[in-house]
């Protein structure tokens, strides 16, 4: 993107604000969710069962509904059934990134040919949740997100309804405090309505219960610590921090012009790129010939410059399969009807990696045994606190070293970016705060948070999609490095420029593999692969074997549980504070 379109995006949006409703106006189609139910009971034997209920209308037309349900480590869902009332349903559902992705596909036919215009479906869903209730050494408990904070919309209002598995002592909390509109507990019956929530905030409970209401919990999570003082702590201090941040942020909303000038500055103190003497279209050969990861570090992810990414990580591994260091063969699994990936390692061919390779090599043979890693079990192996732990402390110190490999003051000069990064973070998120504020307070200048705050939202995302260096600049150097490779990637991306030029040589499609991993276009080659060399496989090489059976899923899935691991989103001593608890997610319609 050009500097000229840059700031037509930005002026569009500074003039057009006033207009965003009437655009919005013209989408030829759109939904509401007037209503929800939930309704949980909370076993004697710690399960919680969950039945929600979800009134759509839609005007025009929709395919159907999906619902993301997040799950904390150690959480579990299972015995899901769906239903809906003004359509067949047909539910598809997958696991990924710590979520439970149910996609419900609407038909106004029994026989599934059409689908849904102009309705209203109420949509019916029930699961049962393990691990999410808390036994503390004095107390039990549940925080539960009653409306998750994910949703593509806001909802009318949430009708709640909460079985306990006692009649007494029970102690129950409803936040944020003003969506409440009527709640009552009555023996082991919690009841609540609520105002409309907007869109970006949910609507949380937290019960306390007896320990004596629960017998043989084995579906509960239990923590060796007193936990009632420590909830209430946490619940106090998040309602006062609430409480603070709402009027100091309604100051802010009326300096939210402040980020549109920081831009405009930076932009013209250190946005403005070098002249170069290059023009090329794209390039069919390596530019250059640094490591993968070093690309990926420089190219692949310019949100970061310098720092590789776990697509770097990915590519190194597969340059050492290359190299012959690691060894790959896939092997049956008879128990699962599937094929693992053994990986092996050739100590003798060790000295010849680089230091960054030597950290790949020491962080996969670190769980191997006789010298094999099955690639397949490794998500099992990251799933200990003290394994991910270790797992995260070697790609901190791969990306370090990858880091020092490159002099990044040779490339770019970062100092226009680190500012607009900064504007540009903490614009979404005071604009976020600003917006809901805005639409909740009661306050007289209320609408001028809203307003603020919802033009730098739109103000925010804008320059978080534009190019890194529109802010900040490439050396002269730095710059044709970058046009060369971003060119090998659009190369890499386009199956026509590959079909019109393709390799010579299975060991030009390899180094094309590597680098389209290091670049994050590594599943584009492997389409063109198959088209221009359907037989590949064939060859019988380590490097295809990781890619055909799914090697980057393997180590995507590892990595995420060894950050989930190490790094808990929350844990008993997160308790109590508001938007921690289970449940929540969101969804909508598509």
């Amino acid at each position: 993107m050009n500097v000229k379109n840059a700031f037509t995006i930005i002026l569009l949006f500074l003039i057009l604000f006033s207009a965003v409703s009437a655009v919005s106006a013209d989408d030829d189609r759109s939904y509401t969710i007037d209503r929800a139910f939930v309704d949980l009971t909370i076993g004697s034997d710690g399960l919680l069962h969950v039945n929600e209920r979800y009134d759509y209308s839609f005007d025009g037309k929709f395919n159907g509904v999906y619902r993301d349900i997040p799950l904390k480590p150690g959480e579990s869902i299972k015995n899901i059934e769906i239903s809906a009332d003004g359509a067949y349903p047909v539910l598809v559902q997958s696991d990924e990134g710590g979520y439970k992705h149910l996609k419900i596909y609407l038909y106004s036919d029994a026989a599934h040919t059409k689908g849904i215009r102009d309705c209203n479906v109420n949509i019916y869903i029930s699961y049962d949740m393990v691990n999410v209730v808390t036994l503390f050494n004095d107390v039990g408990g549940l925080q539960y997100k009653l409306w998750g904070d994910e949703w593509d919309v806001g909802v009318g209002e949430v009708y709640v309804n909460v079985n306990l598995p006692g009649k007494t002592g029970n102690e129950y909390f409803l936040n944020p405090q003003e969506f409440n509109a009527t709640s009552t507990l009555k023996g082991d019956t919690i009841t609540a309505e609520t105002y409309s929530i907007p869109e970006g905030d949910f609507y949380e409970l937290l019960v306390l219960m007896p320990l004596s209401d629960f017998n043989d919990a084995t579906y509960a999570k239990h923590v060796n610590q007193n936990g009632r003082d420590m909830i209430m702590k946490n619940l106090e201090d998040s309602v006062n921090g609430r409480n603070f941040w709402n009027t100091t942020y309604v100051v802010l909303g009326l300096l939210s012009i402040l980020s549109p000038i920081g831009a405009v500055f930076t932009y013209l103190r250190y946005g403005r790129e070098p002249k170069v003497d290059y023009d090329g279209i794209y390039e069919r050969e390596l530019p250059t010939n640094d490591p993968p990861e070093v690309i990926n570090a420089l190219v692949e992810d310019r949100t970061d410059l310098g720092t590789p990414t776990m697509k770097g990580f990915e590519a190194s591994i597969m340059n050492i399969i290359d190299k012959k260091v690691f060894r790959l063969s896939p092997q049956e699994n008879v128990d699962f009807d599937t094929r693992d990936l053994i990986l092996t390692f050739d100590q003798d061919k060790k000295s010849e990696l680089s230091e960054s390779e030597k950290i790949v090599f020491n962080t996969l043979e670190h769980f191997a045994n006789n010298n094999t890693l099955n690639l397949s079990m490794l998500n099992g192996q990251l799933s200990t606190e003290y394994e991910a732990k270790w797992f995260m402390s070697q790609l901190e110190m791969w990306e370090k070293n990858v880091e020092n490999q490159i002099n990044l003051e040779e490339y770019f000069d970062g100092t226009g970016s680190s500012m607009i990064s900064f504007i540009s973070v903490a614009g979404l998120v005071f604009g976020v705060i600003i917006a809901i504020l805005g639409f909740t307070t009661e306050l007289g200048n209320g609408v001028y948070a809203l307003a603020g705050g919802i033009f730098l939202i739109i103000f925010s995302i804008a320059i978080m999609r534009l190019d890194e260096d529109i802010f900040g600049r490439w050396t002269e150097s730095g710059r044709v490095f970058y046009l060369k490779w971003r060119n090998f990637k659009k190369f890499l991306k386009d199956n026509s420029l590959i079909k019109e030029h393709p390799p010579e040589s299975i060991v030009v499609w390899k180094k094309y593999l590597i680098y389209g991993a290091a670049l994050g276009v590594a599943d584009k080659v492997y389409d063109a692969m198959k088209l221009q060399a359907p037989n590949y496989v064939d060859y019988d090489d380590d490097l295809f074997y990781y890619h055909y059976y799914g090697g980057y899923g393997l180590m995507y899935s590892a990595f995420r549980t060894g950050q989930t691991t190490a790094n808990p989103s929350s844990d008993s001593g997160g308790f109590g504070g508001l938007g921690g608890g289970s449940g929540g997610g969101g969804g909508g319609a598509f």
